[in-house]
């Protein structure tokens, strides 16, 4: 019997959803997929959303990913890709993430912003999206694939829900009215060493152009933001990978500093 698209889009689902679920990174889903075949990759990553939502995880926002040029032109794309955020995903500034919680982590630097009211109309406007915008804070996101070896192409990270493993943010809010996102600087350190530097121009321009594609993106696929909703806006420099020990701190210019730990291999404390 010839397999469906539908039970095909449910196997590529399941296995992703495995690996999230047994800890063991599986093998990429572009032999079920397309490559480039980003209507499918999305409705994988829906399928598996809505499992989530059912067995009681909550959606609080998203996060937009390949905001820079230079990863987009590695992956063949040319605009960004998106995820959701689920609330149990939230790690506590200064807090320590278990090993093995995230898979094959990497950390970024990024500016969040959360809303204070709803964005769900069409041809949303850079103006609606300041206006609905509460504050804004210094973030981590803690990016990790369910694919091994990240063996990724678009499709792949679409359908992984946009490799989301965990965030943390900062506690000082910041009003828009007070801060330039485009200008501001960012540094990364991890122990103490930086490892990367960057600033809200690198964020297509300036992450307030992110979120208003995330805003639109999310309202035609019936899935709008939120009062109260979180947005992760994209990476202001170049991601570095994590290993066991490793504690990140990331200064963002107008906005403060954040910082996260991971423990040690093994490490039950």
């Amino acid at each position: 019997m010839q397999t469906t698209i539908t039970e095909t889009l449910a196997r590529a689902a399941q296995r992703l959803r495995a690996a999230h679920e047994t800890g063991q990174p599986c093998s990429p889903v572009r032999d079920l997929i397309d490559a480039d075949d980003l209507d499918s990759a999305y409705r994988v990553q829906d399928i598996n959303s809505r499992y989530w939502e059912s067995r009681g995880r909550r959606v609080v926002g998203g996060k937009i990913g390949l905001t820079a040029r230079v990863v987009q032109q590695q992956l063949g794309v040319d605009q960004p890709d998106y995820g959701l955020l689920f609330a149990d995903m939230a790690v506590a500034d200064g807090g320590l993430i278990p090993w093995g919680q995230v898979l094959q982590p990497k950390v970024e630097a990024e500016v969040a912003l959360v809303l204070a009211r709803d964005l769900s109309h069409d041809q949303i406007t850079l103006a609606d999206l300041i206006g609905a915008t509460d504050y804004v804070l210094p973030a981590l996101e803690v990016v990790g694939s369910r694919i091994a070896d990240w063996d990724i192409t678009i499709a792949d990270t679409v359908a992984d829900n946009a490799s989301c493993g965990a965030y943390v943010l900062g506690t000082t809010p910041r009003s828009l009215r007070e801060v330039d996102l485009s200008l501001c600087g960012m540094n990364l350190t991890r122990r103490g060493e930086p490892v990367s530097v960057g600033a809200g121009a690198a964020c297509l321009g300036n992450p307030l152009n992110a979120a208003l594609w995330l805003a639109n993106t999310l309202a035609r696929a019936r899935r709008p933001l939120r009062a109260g909703d979180l947005i992760l806006t994209g990476a202001l420099g170049p991601m570095v990978p994590a290993r066991p020990g490793d504690r990140f701190r990331a200064c963002i210019e107008g906005l403060g500093s954040v910082s996260v730990g991971f423990a040690k291999e093994n490490d039950d404390d």
